[in-house]
């Protein structure tokens, strides 16, 4: 997807900012358009791909960045993505930001983020946690309404500061992951 398309679906946020928008019924064609470039530039090294993140919620406000998990069947095989996803428009960020995930991000000139893919294992630590926060989010609307209350509030306190926004976030999604309900 050219940078082009990605404003006309709405995306992009400033590098290190935290940005919410309203729901988009784009971000689902945004992610199909990606997803599919990313399939052709992978083949068959990319076992499974997903939309993940809160973009991938219908119900709740996100930063207008679609999230991406691709599945491989070995992390180390993430090294073999590097060239065929920056040949799409990808930097790769290395893994030392999370362990056990190859980070892919795409800029518009270089400043505002529009996509973010997570290269791990499939049915790896990561990947079950992407796919089960999703999944929960999306059948419990409380929850949902109580992590988008969250992150607004998040929103404000770190508007310039997107790793301590992602950071606090951390005991929320640990609770939804250990069926431990906050709310």
């Amino acid at each position: 997807m050219s940078s082009e398309s990605g404003r006309n679906f709405g995306l992009g946020v400033g590098n290190k900012c935290v940005t919410l928008a309203v729901p988009n019924a784009r971000w689902q064609e945004a992610y199909a358009l990606e997803a599919a470039a990313i399939r052709k530039a992978l083949g068959d090294i990319a076992l499974d791909i997903q939309h993940i993140g809160s973009t991938s919620i219908p119900s709740i406000k996100a930063k207008p960045i679609i999230d991406i998990a691709v599945g491989l069947r070995r992390l180390d095989d993430g090294l073999a993505c590097i060239k065929p996803m920056e040949a799409i428009g990808y930097c790769y960020a290395g893994t030392d930001l999370v362990p056990d995930d190859h980070i892919f991000g795409r800029d518009i000139e270089g400043q505002t983020r529009t996509h973010l893919v997570h290269v791990v294992e499939l049915g790896g630590a990561n990947w079950n946690h992407f796919i089960l926060f999703r999944e929960k989010l999306r059948a419990n609307p409380d929850i949902a309404e109580a992590y988008e209350a969250l992150k607004i509030g998040l929103a404000a306190q770190y508007a310039d500061n997107r790793a301590a926004y992602t950071a606090s976030k951390k005991d929320f999604i640990g609770k939804v992951l250990a069926n431990d309900s906050p709310v």
